[in-house]
C-alpha cells in the first residue's frame, strides 16, 4: 500500500536517509492514512539520536529531548522527530523513569499502545507492520501491542485511549485487552484530571459516544466519573421512560450532534435524578428538581476535570433548563429566551429532541410536534429581530438619565420593567413608546 506523504515529511525522511539514518512516519498518521483519513499531524521515528537530528536541520526545538523528541521546523511548521527508544520502568502509571535509545525499529514499535498505532512507513520500504495492525484494522479491533497488562501498567491513560479509539473508529476491544482494562482501571487515579478530560471529550464527540458503556462495564467510570455509575443503577419506572437513567443517557447521546457542549449537556442532563428520585403510591418514579441538582453536579464534575469556565457555564445552564417548559406562544418563547439566555437557547431544541428520542414511545409524537412548533416560533422571533434582552431594548440607562432620572440601581429596575412590557408586546420597543411609558410611571420627564 502506498501512502501519500506531505512534501515536508518527505524532506525530513530524505535528509535522515541521506545522512545514513533510518526514518519512518509512524503511529496515528500511518493509521489514519490507511483508513483514508487526513492525519492531524505527522510523527517521525528515526535511528538518529536527538543531537544527530539537530545537526541535520537548521531550526529545531528541544520539545522532549530527554525522551528523544526534537521538533523540526520547516517554514514554521513543526514535525516531531523521535529517536527509537526502549522505555524503562514506569513509576507513576504514566511516564517511564528513563528511556534507552536503540537502533532497532522493532524495539521502538513494540513499546507502543495498540497494534493499529504501531505501524511505520516510508516510501522505500512501504508499511512496516510487525504486530498485524493492518489485520486489526480490517477486523475492526483495538488490540494492545504484546501483553495488554504490561501496556496498561506502563501508562494507565491507555485504558481510556482504548475505549476512545473504539468510539472514534467504531471498533470492538479485543478480549484480552478488555480484561486488562477491567483489572487495571483503578490505576487511572494516578492520571491527571486534564488528561482524563481530553480523552473524555474525544470520546464524547466521537461517532459512538455510547461506548461510554464500555467504560462502565470495565470499571473505568467508577474511577473517573462515579456519578455515572449511580445513573446506571437508577431505574425509571415511569410511562415516559423505558431505560434506567444511565442507559437513557447513553441513548440520548446518539441523537445530538457531535458538539462538545451539546454532548456534555446530554451526558449530564439527568445527573440529578439519582438524588431526587421518589416513588408515589402507585409505584411510579418521579424526579422533581433533578435539573437544578444536575446543573450543580455538572459544575462540580467539570471543575474537577479542569474544564474551562465557558464550557462549565454553558453546559451547566443547558442542564438547568433542559426540561424548561414553554407554551406554544411567541410571548412564552420570548420569555424563555430571556430567562435561559440567547447564547444557549438554541441548544435546548437539540437537547430536548435527543431527550425525547431516548425515552419510551409514550406521547413521543406529541412531544416532537410541540418541539417543531417551538422552533418555528423561535425562528419567527429571530427573523423579526424581536427584543428579548436588555441590550436589544430601544433605550438604555443613559436615555433615562438624559430625561431627568438620577443614576443608581433604580435605573436597572426601570429598564427591567420596560423589558418585561416589551416581552409581552414587542411592538412597544421604540424609544418614544418606552420613554413615554417611563414618564407615565413617574420616573422621567418626557
Amino acid at each position: 500500500m502506498t501512502i501519500q506523504l506531505p512534501e515536508k515529511v518527505k524532506i525530513i525522511l530524505d535528509t535522515l536517509h541521506q545522512a545514513g539514518y533510518e526514518g519512518y512516519a509512524v503511529g496515528g498518521c500511518v493509521r489514519d492514512s490507511i483508513l483514508g483519513r487526513i492525519p492531524d499531524d505527522w510523527d517521525i521515528t528515526t535511528s538518529a539520536k536527538p543531537e544527530q537530528v539537530k545537526e541535520l536541520f537548521r531550526r529545531t526545538i528541544d520539545t522532549g529531548i530527554k525522551h528523544g523528541t526534537v521538533t523540526v521546523l520547516l517554514e514554521r511548521e513543526g514535525f516531531e522527530v523521535t529517536t527509537y527508544r526502549i522505555d524503562g520502568e514506569y513509576e507513576d502509571s504514566r511516564h517511564p523513569k528513563e528511556v534507552t535509545f536503540t537502533a532497532n525499529l522493532e524495539e521502538d514499535l513494540k513499546r507502543r499502545d495498540f497494534t493499529i498505532n504501531a505501524m511505520a512507513y516510508n516510501e522505500e520500504e512501504g508499511i512496516i507492520d510487525l504486530f498485524d495492525g493492518m489485520g486489526d484494522i480490517e477486523s475492526g479491533v483495538i488490540r494492545a501491542v504484546g501483553v495488554a497488562k504490561e501496556r496498561f501498567t506502563e501508562d494507565a491513560l491507555r485504558i481510556m485511549r482504548a475505549v476512545r479509539f473504539a468510539a472514534q473508529l467504531g471498533y470492538q476491544i479485543e478480549e484480552e485487552t478488555e480484561q486488562a482494562i477491567t483489572e487495571l482501571a483503578p490505576n487511572l487515579v494516578h492520571i491527571s484530571a486534564e488528561r482524563i478530560q481530553v480523552e473524555l471529550v474525544k470520546l464524547m464527540v466521537s461517532p459512538h459516544p455510547d461506548k461510554l458503556r464500555v467504560m462502565y462495564d470495565t470499571g473505568v467510570t467508577k474511577v473517573i466519573l462515579p456519578e455515572f455509575d449511580r445513573m446506571m443503577e437508577t431505574e425509571q419506572n415511569n410511562p415516559h421512560h423505558c431505560y434506567n437513567v444511565g442507559e437513557h443517557t447513553l441513548h440520548s447521546l446518539l441523537f445530538v450532534e457531535a458538539d462538545k457542549v451539546l454532548r456534555l449537556s446530554m451526558l449530564f442532563h439527568d445527573m440529578g435524578k439519582p438524588e431526587t428520585k421518589t416513588t408515589d403510591e402507585d409505584g411510579i418514579d418521579h424526579f422533581h428538581g433533578h435539573a437544578q441538582i444536575g446543573a450543580e453536579r455538572s459544575r462540580q464534575i467539570l471543575r474537577r476535570l479542569k474544564f474551562d469556565n465557558d464550557t462549565i457555564a454553558r453546559v451547566s445552564r443547558t442542564v438547568l433548563y433542559h426540561d424548561y417548559k414553554m407554551a406554544l406562544t411567541a410571548k412564552s418563547v420570548r420569555r424563555g429566551i430571556y430567562k435561559v439566555g440567547e447564547d444557549i437557547f438554541a441548544n435546548l431544541f437539540a437537547v430536548k429532541y435527543a431527550d425525547v428520542c431516548a425515552q419510551s414511545g409514550f406521547m413521543r409524537a406529541q412531544k416532537l410536534e410541540e418541539l417543531v412548533r417551538l422552533k418555528e416560533i423561535y425562528a419567527q422571533i429571530q427573523e423579526e429581530k424581536q427584543c428579548v434582552s436588555l441590550k436589544e431594548l430601544a433605550i438604555n440607562g443613559s436615555d433615562l438619565i438624559a430625561h431627568g432620572m438620577k443614576p443608581g440601581k433604580e435605573i436597572g429596575n426601570v429598564l427591567a420593567e420596560l423589558l418585561d412590557a416589551v416581552l409581552e408586546e414587542p411592538e412597544l420597543n421604540t424609544a418614544d413608546q418606552l420613554l413615554s411609558r417611563a414618564a407615565a410611571m413617574g420616573y422621567i420627564r418626557f
